[in-house]
C-alpha cells in the first residue's frame, strides 16, 4: 500500500542546536540581550519622575524596535532565512514582549554565570596573591571549565535561537511555503505545456497538413507507373504518418478535449485510445477546478499507460466520483499485479504531483493481481 502526502516530501531541517554556531557567536547573541534590557531599564527609570503610567508607555513604544532587533540578531545562531508568514508583525511583537518580560535577563544571567565562574577561578592568582596553592588550583579549575562554558553558551544560544524561530515562523509555515512553491512550479510547467501544444498545433501541424496536400496534388499530375510518382506517393504516405504522430504527440502534451469538454470526456478519450479495452464510469456534476482536472487526467493517463505496458491485463476500469467535496478516481485492471513504485513506473512522480494539490494516491497490487490505483483530490 503506497500512501504519499506533501509532508513526506518535505526534508526536515534540524534545529539550530549545539554545533550550529561558534561559541563566540552564541555569546554575542546572548550578550545582545543588553538591548531589550536597556529598554526595561529606561522604562523603570522613567517611573521615578513621571509616575507608574510612564513604564507601560515606554515598554509599548520599545516593542517595534526590539522586534526588528530580535529578528536580525537571530542570524548569529541561525543563518537559515525565515519564511514570510501572513501574521509576521504579530509574531515579531509577541517575541519582543516575551523578550522584554523574561528572556533578556535569563540570557544575561546564563552568560554571567557561565563565563563569570571560570573567569573568577582563572584570575584567582591575581585576586588572592597570598594563597598561592589554592589560587593555582582554582586557576587550573577555571581553565578546565572553559570548554564546559563554551558548550553551555553554544547550547543555550542554539536553544534560544530555536525558540525565537519557532515564535517567528512555526514549522507549518515552512511546509506551506514549500507547497506554494511547488504549486507555482506546477502551474508554470502546465502553462509551458499549453504553449508547446499551441505552437505545435498552429505551427508544425499546419505545415505538415500543407505538405501532405501539396504532395497529394503533385501525385495527381504524375503517372501511376512512373518512378517519380511512386516516390511522391511514398512521401505522401510518410507525411500523413508524421501528421498522425504529431497529432498524437500534441494530445499527449496537453489534452484539448480536457480544456474544452472537461475531465469526463478527456478520460473517455484517453481510454478509447488504449490498446487494452477500458470501461469508463465517470459521473461528475459539471466542471471541476482546473488544477484538479489536470492532475486527475494525467494520473489516469499514466495509469492506463502502465496498464498497457506492464500489467498483462485484458481489461481495465476507470471510475470517478465526487464524494464529500473530494474527487475519487480509481483505475483497476485484471493483470498480473506486482506494481512497485521503486521500479520506475511513474507512480512516485504521480504521488508527488498529487501532493501539490493536497491529493493522495493509494496503490494495491499484490502478486497475481488485480491492481487498484485510488486517487483522492480535494476539490475546494
Amino acid at each position: 500500500m503506497l500512501n504519499r502526502t506533501a509532508l513526506e516530501a518535505l526534508t526536515q531541517r534540524p534545529l539550530p542546536f549545539l554545533g550550529s554556531a561558534w561559541p563566540w557567536r552564541s555569546a554575542a547573541y546572548l550578550l545582545a540581550s543588553v538591548v531589550p534590557g536597556a529598554a526595561v531599564g529606561v522604562a523603570v527609570f522613567a517611573t521615578v519622575p513621571l509616575g507608574w503610567i510612564a513604564a507601560p508607555i515606554v515598554l509599548a513604544l520599545s516593542v517595534p524596535p526590539i522586534a526588528w532587533f530580535e529578528r536580525r540578531r537571530l542570524r548569529l545562531v541561525d543563518g537559515v532565512p525565515l519564511p514570510e508568514v501572513p501574521d509576521r508583525r504579530r509574531r515579531e511583537a509577541g517575541l519582543a514582549v516575551v523578550t522584554v518580560l523574561a528572556l533578556w535577563w535569563i540570557d544575561l544571567i546564563m552568560l554571567a554565570f557561565t563565563v563569570g565562574g571560570p573567569m573568577i577561578l582563572l584570575l584567582s592568582p591575581v585576586v588572592q596573591p597570598l594563597a598561592n596553592e589554592a589560587a593555582a588550583v582554582a586557576s587550573v579549575a577555571g581553565v578546565l571549565l572553559l570548554p564546559v562554558a563554551a558548550y553551555t553558551i553554544t547550547a543555550w544560544g542554539g536553544a534560544r535561537g530555536a525558540m525565537a524561530r519557532a515564535m517567528l515562523a512555526p514549522p507549518g509555515s515552512e511546509l506551506s511555503e514549500v507547497l506554494r512553491s511547488r504549486a507555482r512550479l506546477v502551474d508554470a510547467f502546465e502553462m509551458e505545456r499549453r504553449r508547446i501544444e499551441r505552437d505545435l498545433h498552429d505551427g508544425a501541424q499546419q505545415r505538415l497538413v500543407s505538405l501532405s496536400m501539396t504532395l497529394g496534388l503533385a501525385r495527381l499530375d504524375l503517372p501511376d507507373d512512373s518512378p517519380a510518382g511512386r516516390l511522391v506517393d511514398r512521401a505522401h504516405d510518410e507525411a500523413k504518418q508524421a501528421l498522425a504522430e504529431l497529432r498524437e504527440l500534441i494530445r499527449g502534451v496537453h489534452s484539448q478535449v480536457l480544456t474544452d469538454r472537461g475531465l469526463g470526456a478527456a478520460v473517455r478519450d484517453v481510454a478509447g485510445r488504449s490498446p487494452v479495452p477500458v470501461d469508463v464510469d465517470v459521473e461528475l456534476d459539471g466542471r471541476l477546478p482546473a488544477p484538479v482536472e489536470v492532475t486527475a487526467y494525467y494520473v489516469v493517463s499514466e495509469a492506463l499507460a502502465n496498464l498497457a505496458k506492464h500489467s498483462q491485463a485484458t481489461r481495465g476500469v476507470v471510475t470517478a466520483r465526487v464524494e464529500r467535496g473530494t474527487l475519487v478516481v480509481e483505475v483497476r485492471d485484471d493483470g498480473a499485479g506486482g506494481a512497485d513504485p521503486a521500479k520506475g513506473t511513474g507512480l512516485t512522480g504521480l504521488a508527488d504531483r498529487l501532493a501539490v494539490v493536497g491529493g493522495k494516491l493509494s496503490l494495491s497490487s499484490p502478486m497475481g493481481g488485480p491492481t487498484l490505483i485510488r486517487v483522492e483530490i480535494p476539490c475546494g
